[in-house]
């Protein structure tokens, strides 16, 4: 199985800061990631921008609020809220976030994590599919950041979203820097993670900064993508191949040219990995005939060790 969405290329989350240069000025955007709870009034100025921005660019639905695995029962107000706005805007597809958010009909206004027990995987299941069912289209589900475990889990987080996307049968919004932050709190090895996780279910990754709290990493998506989340992000394209990438950038947001920056580099990184190299038939001729003329020549005194070249110890450094 394969989701079947479209690799749009790397792209930013839309933000309040940034409305007008993004709608006046049009600049180049691969596409946008919009929170999907700013826009479901149908009148005012937020759904006037994002009216803008969708004749402009492909856009995304990013909510916060489906606590897909609360207790409560699923808000159907909000989901015919979002289906009209789908309607409306036409995304390339919707996401949410694999956890639970309400309780009581109070809603913590927070993504918090869910216990990863089979008692749990059946009851989120079960509300995807009538989440599926109502928006007529497949979702995708991100996995979220963590500071405590539930004693009582009965499989590992990687292995909990993997089985509610195959048995579901929706996507993964794998969100990198999450996994990076929950490893570092958790002491997992966020390698392990991706190797849990099935590619064919990833629809989409997100990149984002953290910080740091005593000895925990907290989710702040309030500064650039630190080094370790790039490697991460190295590794799951070796793994995936190539996915459609967003940076997210919402506390302290930065100037635009800062943020397309930052979607620069995640195109880059992409290219970096997965793009053979441009080969030149001439060199490649020069190249042999230079092999074959030292042949013969005599050793140097000092072999080279293995994997001792700038070339190798660079692709190490940033592997």
């Amino acid at each position: 199985m394969t989701l079947g969405l479209p690799h749009l290329g790397h792209g930013i989350g839309l933000r309040r800061e940034h409305y007008t240069e993004v709608i006046r000025e049009s600049p180049r955007i691969d596409w946008l990631e919009v929170i999907t709870e700013n826009f479901l009034v149908a009148g005012g100025n937020p759904r006037r921008v994002l009216r803008a921005a969708r004749e402009r660019y492909p856009v995304v639905l990013h909510g916060v609020s489906l606590s897909i695995g609360g207790t409560d029962p699923l808000d159907e107000q909000y989901l015919d809220e979002v289906a009209a706005l789908a309607d409306e805007i036409e995304p390339a597809w919707i996401s949410d976030h694999l956890c639970w958010g309400s309780a009581g009909g109070k809603n913590s206004h927070d993504l918090l994590p869910l216990p990863y027990t089979r008692e749990a995987l059946r009851h989120v299941v079960t509300r995807v599919a009538r989440v599926q069912e109502r928006l007529g289209r497949r979702i995708l589900l991100e996995n979220v950041s963590s500071y405590l475990r539930f004693r009582h889990a009965e499989m590992s987080e990687a292995e909990f979203v993997a089985q509610v996307a195959g048995r579901a049968d929706c996507g993964i919004l794998l969100d990198l820097n999450n996994v990076f932050v929950s490893a570092h709190n958790h002491g997992f090895d966020p390698v392990a993670y991706l190797e849990a996780i099935p590619a064919q279910r990833v629809g989409q990754i997100h990149l984002a900064g953290h910080g740091r709290l005593g000895e925990l990493l907290f989710d702040s998506h309030g500064c650039t993508v630190p080094a370790g989340v790039w490697r991460l992000y190295r590794r799951f394209l070796e793994r995936f191949g190539a996915r459609p990438t967003l940076v997210e950038w919402d506390e302290a947001v930065p100037p635009l040219a800062e943020l397309l920056g930052e979607a620069r580099t995640a195109a880059a990184v992409e290219a970096d990995v997965l793009q053979p190299p441009v080969r030149c038939p001439k060199a490649d001729r020069a190249g042999r005939a230079n092999r074959r003329a030292g042949a013969d020549a005599p050793a140097p005194d000092r072999a080279r060790p293995e994997g001792s070249s700038p070339a190798v110890q660079a692709r190490r450094h940033v592997a």
